[in-house]
């Protein structure tokens, strides 16, 4: 019998808009939009449609001064998105207008942003290995500390009591939330442990309604000249 290979049939496609690279996508939690946010200082909202060929429509979201790293979507409202940027800035955005309506200063180059899975909270790391909760409500920060170790990617369990930093030591470090108190030490890798995903949701990001994957890159071989790029994987017709 032959056997079947799992995309042998499928197709990816091409995404332009940002005019510099693209450092992370994440889709919503209805997987009917996927965000984009790049070093050019904006993120874009794409409307995807799997059965449609013709343009597709994007939303611009403007105002940081600086590369946008990372961004995440509030895990109840599919229009409602956070990024964070080297600018020292948080903001929120309202996905269907393209307008930011909360923003908070902080202390540093905001490099990670993730939602506590409840939507009350968001957690923040920035380039001096410090990590800032901040209340949704409010937009402020509650909870501020500064680690004596590299972290390279956080994130909350899906109960939202245990929260989780990678590290540049190669280990997992395990906190109770919301104490922050150390719990304990996962011995992960023997160099930098640099991405974590608790459910399988990350840089390379699965949709969670059509089973489409976005994913954004730097092959300098075959794509030197599409910076601002990302793809998305999964069509039935290219």
């Amino acid at each position: 019998m032959e056997e079947t290979i799992p995309f042998k049939t499928l197709h990816s496609r091409e995404y332009q808009g940002h005019k510099k690279k693209v450092h992370s996508v994440a889709w919503n939690c209805t997987g009917t939009k996927l965000a984009s946010g790049s070093v050019d200082q904006t993120a874009r909202i794409w409307q995807i449609e799997p059965h449609s060929h013709g343009k597709v429509k994007d939303i611009e979201l403007k105002g940081h001064t600086d590369s946008v790293d990372q961004l995440c979507w509030d895990p109840k409202h599919a229009d409602l998105i956070a990024t964070a940027s080297g600018d020292k800035t948080v903001r929120l955005w309202d996905a269907r207008s393209g307008k930011c309506s909360q923003q908070a200063e902080l202390s540093g180059e905001n490099i990670n942003i993730t939602y506590k899975p409840d939507g009350t909270h968001i957690a923040v790391g920035n380039r001096d290995d410090e990590l800032t909760i901040l209340d949704v409500r409010k937009f402020k920060p509650i909870h501020k500390r500064k680690f004596n170790y590299e972290v390279n990617e956080i994130a909350w369990n899906m109960t939202g009591d245990m929260f989780f930093l990678t590290t540049g030591n190669g280990t997992v470090e395990v906190l109770a939330y919301p104490s922050l108190r150390a719990v304990d030490t996962l011995m992960a890798h023997t160099a930098g442990c640099y991405c974590i995903a608790i459910d399988p949701l990350g840089s390379v990001e699965w949709n969670p309604k059509y089973n489409l994957l976005a994913y954004a890159g730097d092959d300098k071989n075959k794509y030197q000249a599409d910076e601002g790029v990302f793809r998305i994987f999964g069509f039935e017709s290219a």
